[in-house]
């Protein structure tokens, strides 16, 4: 009989997220997973597989916890324009003034497009591309998911973040003023 997880489990995934945020998929180990979620090699093996098993797990964790929570709290329905505004100005105050950048984004130039990227990084990209294109019209829709994970490379590059927020409210400031916005 298989023995029940002794471990929280959203921590684990948090941690284990943090890493893949810092060192990417190919370049964190399996002990260095081991330093980050405090669980040996045997329990990360048991419970989610294999390193990818535990980076798909990490990354759905990541989607809920991080991207969709991001989405709720800035730019829920109700908040149109404003919100998405509110949404793109929240990604130059992340937590400690970090600047690990978005897994999605981190995760789709690690990979970039191979047969190796997961579905999920697609499926990620397909949440913003589709809330972008509930607020407005389809071109832009594509270029504000263009400068959405431009701006995620920029932070995590070290980019001056007063300039990307200026540029970021630029671009609403026009879009404000563009008709058939949603």
């Amino acid at each position: 009989m298989a023995r029940a997880c002794e471990f929280d489990q959203s921590a684990v995934l948090t941690s284990a997220m943090e890493a893949f945020r810092r060192g990417g998929f190919g370049s964190v180990s399996i002990r260095t997973l081991e330093d980050a979620t405090g669980l040996k090699a045997g329990s990360i093996y048991n419970s989610f597989g294999d390193k990818q098993g535990l980076f798909r797990a990490a990354f759905a964790h990541y989607v809920e916890h991080v991207l969709r929570a991001r989405i709720a709290e800035h730019a829920p329905p109700e908040a149109g324009l404003a919100g998405l505004r509110a949404l793109f100005v929240s990604l130059m105050h992340e937590p400690d003034d970090g600047a690990l950048g978005c897994l999605i984004t981190n995760s789709a130039v690690e990979f970039g497009g191979s047969d190796a990227q997961p579905a999920a990084v697609h499926a990620a990209l397909e949440i913003l591309a589709d809330l972008f294109g509930q607020r407005v019209p389809a071109a832009q829709s594509v270029k504000l998911l263009a400068l959405y994970q431009g701006i995620l490379v920029l932070v995590r590059a070290g980019w001056n973040k007063p300039a990307l927020e200026a540029m970021v409210q630029a671009e609403f400031d026009q879009l404000d003023g563009e008709p058939n916005v949603a």
